[in-house]
């Protein structure tokens, strides 16, 4: 069981800030899990597979999407932070 987390513009058009997915295959990658939240359609293929950029964190480090996601671990997908 993973834990993942949405913020901002994400949390707001998926109507969730968190939930808790099964998922405990040994090549379970950042990748492969936007592949997965994008097969529910709609709005999740929109705001996580469409030409939008979305950051992830795998355990509140920046993560590329070929980090491997381990059972018991925390995803985070957030847009990218801009300050001025």
């Amino acid at each position: 069981m993973i834990r993942i987390r949405y913020f901002a513009r994400l949390r707001e058009r998926l109507d969730t800030s968190e939930e808790q997915l099964d998922w405990s295959t040994d090549t379970a990658t950042v990748a492969a899990l936007r592949r997965h939240l994008c097969a529910r359609g709609g709005v999740w293929a929109e705001a996580l597979g469409g030409l939008e950029t979305v950051l992830a964190a795998v355990e509140q480090e920046l993560a590329r999407p070929e980090t491997l996601i381990l059972d018991g671990q925390e995803v985070a997908f957030f847009p990218p932070v801009t300050g001025g």
